[in-house]
């Protein structure tokens, strides 16, 4: 292996070493290290930068006067006398020889003074591993090199765990789910309900959305104005019970109550009687007319002029209802069970929400996020792990994980946030303000893909809730360029900084390898 030696080990304490950089070399924020020491190897992490000279503060400015004035001065030795050190954490102390297995454990060591570092190279992480269940999540980055080593996690546990993608809008957020979206195509461990209020990831301009993927028969794409191989998305109303509109909207006390009492009373038909009725037994006549007028609006119902004159004759026995949402008294009825069908048999499922209201859009996520924990609840152990993972994904969580959302009452997306994981259910969460998602909610998200983050307040909320100590790495997260990122998980050993691909290279590299494969395949059966 070359010995690409770039600085040398000054002082410094525990954790925190001074390393003088190479004339010639340079150091850059989030940079990784390889120290050889005689247990093994450490690994380090660049997380500040700092000028260093043999010069006083005094002399150093008056250089720079003279410098400044155009004098011409010239230092003797001046790589020896003015440098840049680096201040860098331990990670990792790597050990174990090729023909044996490869450790990495918590370092507990202090190196030696004058102990040089190199470069980290590919063959240096050969203690990462390739899990059953794999999971991409990019590339391995030391500073802004590029290492060809994928970053492969174990994805039942990770999606089963909860994931939350944060970043400054233009970071990649998008891009980053696109290339999760693709390889868990790949794979059968998972199956997903992404709700998508933007419409990008199943078919972007040009058709170079996830559509194009070579197993997309894994993929369903349900929309009010599908495109060409989408499926209509209407529901029906028969199908919503009361829980299905919290956090949607804010309801009284009142109002949930009444809302439950036509539940229990007149069961599926309870939206359409209690839209059309006037008294209900123990609520406020006050309470009924504005419950009526709230969801005539969140569902987009009117009621018809036949129903009125039915009404009117103090006849109840037929109600029609003019619907112009995804909500319908007859259409779709099938459409919620193909959802939760083709999620728990590891398929993707992209529910277009951009023409619904926010409300509506929360509602549709809220009655189908149930109705999937419902599912995996009501199987038996043996079912439950012979059954895909299920992952359902979240744009702009705060409207639905938001603390101000949350004191109003808890919603189901609480609930799998807490408690999902133990019927393998689980969220990914996407925001561009951690800050607004309460501690605890933050804290069981237990992997956490760490955009460029400008605001210090959000870079503060995810430093505090990480699996990893990333106190020292405030400066590296607000540097991050755009597809650059920090992934802090239980289920990694260090904090990884990794390269996320644009969705163009992820794509076409996949289809370059299937084309190869195939006209691989096509010379065999010539050659038989």
């Amino acid at each position: 292996m070359p010995s690409e030696v770039k600085g040398l080990i000054v002082g410094g304490e525990f954790g925190s070493l001074l390393i003088r950089e190479q004339s010639g070399k340079s150091f850059e924020i989030g940079e990784l290290f390889i120290a050889e020491l005689v247990t093994g190897s450490l690994l380090l992490q660049v997380v500040d930068l700092l000028h260093s000279s043999q010069l006083s503060s005094q002399q150093l400015e008056h250089v720079g006067g003279m410098l400044l004035e155009e004098s011409d001065v010239q230092l003797f030795e001046e790589h020896l006398r003015t440098y840049v050190v680096a201040k860098a954490k331990t990670i990792l102390l790597i050990g174990g020889k090729k023909s044996e297995n490869v450790f990495s454990a918590a370092p507990k060591i202090l190196p030696p003074l004058f102990t040089k570092v190199r470069e980290l190279f590919p063959s240096d992480l050969a203690f990462l591993g390739n899990p059953s269940s794999p999971l991409q999540l990019g590339f391995v980055r030391s500073g802004s090199r590029v290492l060809t080593v994928p970053i492969l996690l174990d994805g039942k546990s990770v999606l089963s765990h909860h994931v939350l993608v944060t970043g400054t809008t233009g970071r990649g957020k998008s891009v980053f789910m696109a290339n999760l979206f693709w390889h868990v195509l790949n794979q059968g461990y998972c199956g997903m309900l992404i709700f998508d209020p933007h419409d990008e990831y199943y078919s972007r301009v040009g058709g170079t959305g996830i559509c194009i993927h070579p197993s997309n028969a894994r993929l369903l794409y349900y929309s009010v104005s599908p495109i060409a191989g989408g499926m209509t998305l209407a529901i029906p109303i028969s199908q919503l019970v009361p829980h299905h509109f919290d956090g949607c909207m804010d309801w009284t006390e009142a109002q949930r109550e009444a809302m439950h009492a036509a539940f229990r009373l007149w069961k599926k038909e309870w939206i359409s009687r209690l839209l059309t009725c006037e008294t209900l037994a123990r609520v406020h006549e006050q309470t009924i007319a504005v419950l009526q007028r709230r969801l005539m609006q969140l569902l987009r119902i009117e009621i018809g002029e036949a129903t009125k004159q039915l009404l009117n004759a103090e006849k109840d026995n037929q109600i029609q209802l003019q619907c112009s949402g995804i909500f319908h008294p007859q259409n779709g009825q099938s459409t919620v069970s193909d959802i939760i069908r083709a999620v728990t048999s590891g398929k993707l499922v992209i529910v277009d929400t951009s023409e619904l209201s926010g409300p509506t859009e929360i509602l549709l996520a809220s009655m189908l996020s149930t109705m999937l924990l419902e599912h995996y609840k009501s199987l038996s152990l043996e079912q439950l792990h012979a059954s895909p993972i299920a992952s359902i994904v979240l744009e702009e969580a705060p409207r639905v994980l938001g603390k101000e959302v949350l004191q109003k009452g808890p919603n189901i997306f609480a609930t799998i946030a807490r408690e999902g994981r133990k019927f393998n259910v689980g969220l990914v969460a996407i925001t561009q303000l951690p800050s607004l998602i309460p501690r605890d909610i933050l804290a069981n998200l237990n992997t956490k893909v760490l955009l460029g983050t400008e605001l210090k307040s959000e870079r503060q909320a995810i430093i505090e809730s990480a699996a990893q100590d990333l106190s020292q790495d405030e400066r590296a997260i607000a540097s991050l360029d755009k597809g650059e990122a920090i992934v802090t998980s239980t289920f990694t050993k260090f904090a990884i900084p990794i390269r996320v691909p644009s969705f163009e290279e992820t794509s076409s590299s996949a289809r370059n390898r299937a084309r190869e494969q195939r006209q691989l395949f096509g010379g065999m059966r010539i050659n038989s």
